[in-house]
């Protein structure tokens, strides 16, 4: 008996209006924004909610900001202090309760593999693991913090344990031995101080950073910047796209001081520049890096001074904070070369930041870097937008809130080319209605 024949039609796109990648604070505050727009839409998430905070931080990770600043507009955290530093798992908790509060349709362990342009339609093909989707738009709100990037210096096959800060997360993860810090940023600053705290030897390579002041005359850095208008400031200073800000919110908060941590034992050395036979080369940048980020400490505290006389506010006077201690031997007379195993360090922790993999999208929606090419995440690609950028419309666009608002912006963009693609001139006989599987 003959078998029946198989068919070989392929399955029949899936159709909704708007696609959003990535559920993590991009995404859920993009479909906050969609679903108040009446625009029907799905998230699709490759792992959890939050997923990022989940799984790719460190265990003793706390947010930055403090949780009456560090969160949407429409919920509070409810089991940490306005003035305290949310947990990570708090965080992610908060993401999760924040999309279940406004039915955000995400769809969990589905990832986006690539999306196409339709030839002579309008829209996109989007190809995920849960299998094919039509879109009209979509939104990348995966951010710029996608892939961890560790430079090339010290070979893999050398005896020496690396991973980065996304790896990073006890002390108790690394082997016995000291420890090579390579990245004075928000990461590394903390990194390095946990891993002093549990008694080893610590080497922290410092680059140029901006270092505010966790609190000044009674007041977070978050209000100083906000109410110094900084928070919306449109484009970074020149050569200062890519600076990192050394600030913690561990232990309650605290302003970063190289000095102290060099007084607790951790070794400051310059950017790691070379590696040769087992000795890595550091820059002779160091006492300039700590002395520019002194510069920036000091301006923030000039600019708030003005500020309470010029409102007249009654915040309490604080002039310690403008005294520093002695420089440290190791910023006097730097180290220029170490030899690692003589040192006897075993480990290095390479907190060096991300790059973003965008090569899913269509071609035009990159520049000739791979870079997202958009204006205030509109795509040079009609039809698609990004999300979770720094520096996507304002200084604050990669924190919580801040992508809140510009959710809205690209919301809003999307509202209005909806309008004008629906728009048919009255004498304009109406096209033939596509037949859509409903998505829910």
């Amino acid at each position: 008996m003959a078998s029946t024949p198989q068919s070989t039609t392929a399955p029949v796109p899936r159709e909704v209006e708007v696609i959003v990648v990535g559920a993590g604070q991009a995404g859920v505050a993009m479909s906050e924004h969609l679903s108040r727009a009446g625009i029907r839409h799905l998230v699709f998430e490759r792992g959890r909610i939050a997923e990022r905070w989940r799984s790719e931080r460190w265990d003793s990770l706390v947010a930055n900001g403090p949780a009456w600043h560090d969160r949407f507009p429409g919920m509070t955290f409810d089991d940490v202090d306005p003035d305290g530093f949310a947990t990570k798992e708090q965080v992610a908790q908060y993401m999760t309760d924040y999309a279940e509060r406004y039915g955000a349709p995400v769809r969990c362990g589905v990832e986006v593999r690539r999306v196409h342009r339709l030839d002579g339609a309008r829209g996109f093909e989007v190809d995920t693991t849960d299998g094919v989707y039509r879109a009209d738009y979509v939104v990348a709100a995966t951010g710029a913090f996608q892939t961890p990037v560790i430079p090339s210096l010290i070979p893999a096959e050398d005896d020496i344990v690396q991973l980065h800060s996304s790896q990073y997360r006890n002390p108790a993860q690394l082997p016995a031995g000291g420890v090579l810090v390579v990245g004075a940023g928000s990461s590394g600053v903390q990194i390095a101080a946990e891993l002093q705290r549990s008694g080893r030897d610590v080497h922290l390579a410092v680059g140029p950073h901006d270092r505010p002041p966790r609190s000044y005359r009674g007041r977070d850095f978050v209000w100083w910047l906000g109410v110094l208008d900084k928070w919306d400031a449109a484009t970074p200073p020149r050569g200062a796209e890519h600076v990192t800000i050394a600030v913690s919110g561990a232990d309650g908060g605290h302003t970063v001081d190289f000095r102290r941590l060099a007084e607790e034992g951790v070794t400051l050395v310059g950017r790691a520049t070379g590696y040769l036979n087992g000795t890595v080369e550091f820059g002779d940048d160091l006492a300039r890096n700590i002395a520019a980020g002194d510069a920036n400490y000091l301006d923030l505290l000039d600019e708030a001074d003005a500020y309470v006389v010029r409102h007249g506010l009654d915040l309490p006077e604080e002039p310690e904070a403008r005294r520093f201690g002695p420089e440290p031997a190791c910023v006097t007379t730097p180290l220029r070369e170490l030899d690692l195993a003589a040192a006897g360090i075993t480990s290095v922790v390479w907190a060096t930041g991300f790059t973003s993999d965008y090569s899913w999208l269509p071609a035009g929606a990159l520049d000739a870097t791979g870079r997202p090419a958009h204006r205030r995440g509109v795509s040079a690609e009609a039809g698609i937008y990004f999300l979770g950028l720094p520096w996507q419309s304002r200084r604050g666009s990669s924190f919580i809130w801040g992508v809140w608002h510009d959710a809205k912006h690209v919301a809003d963009h999307i509202g209005i080319q909806r309008m004008y693609a629906a728009y048919r001139p009255a004498t304009e006989p109406a096209s033939p209605a596509r037949e859509k599987e409903t998505v829910r």
